[in-house]
């Protein structure tokens, strides 16, 4: 490990994280913990906040690592294209579809970021998205939404 750091902007995000972190962890302290299986309302604040300080930690260190020879390159187009339009489209179609088709749907076009993604190993990553996320959100947390929508006849 170096003493140099490679990119006085990875320093910035780490510490920025972890201060951002520390605040919020602060802020927390003053609300009931609970434990892990009957959760109070500082419970879940002072575990993401835990988090947040960790990644920061390890971008922090990162800073100071070997140093990058390879530039990042041309600009990923692909990602950009397929990527951002996925939430937008889940948006404008989860009220009408409904949650499964509509996470369904946007996980494909998500998932055509990858050159390397092949459709059958996209087809099989929407369906279990789609899955988990239907136990999860929906069965697990009981989340009042509505699987399938108006705009289809099931």
């Amino acid at each position: 490990m170096s003493t140099k750091p490679k990119d006085g902007t990875d320093i910035a995000a780490g510490l920025l994280f972890m201060a951002i972190a520390a605040f919020f962890a602060w802020q927390s302290l003053g609300l009931e913990m609970g434990t892990s299986t009957r959760m109070g309302p500082g419970y879940f604040p002072i575990v993401l906040s835990g988090l947040l300080f960790l990644l920061g930690a390890i971008i922090l260190v990162k800073a100071f690592g070997r140093p990058d020879d390879e530039s990042f390159g041309r600009i990923a187009w692909r990602g950009i294209l397929f990527i951002l339009p996925a939430p937008i489209f889940f948006g404008l179609t989860v009220r009408g579809l409904g949650f499964v088709p509509a996470l369904f749907i946007t996980t494909l076009i998500a998932s055509q970021a990858s050159m390397r993604m092949r459709p059958l190993a996209a087809l099989i990553l929407a369906i279990i998205v789609t899955i988990m996320s239907t136990l999860i959100f929906s069965y697990g947390l009981g989340l009042p939404f509505r699987r399938f929508g108006p705009w289809l006849p099931v």
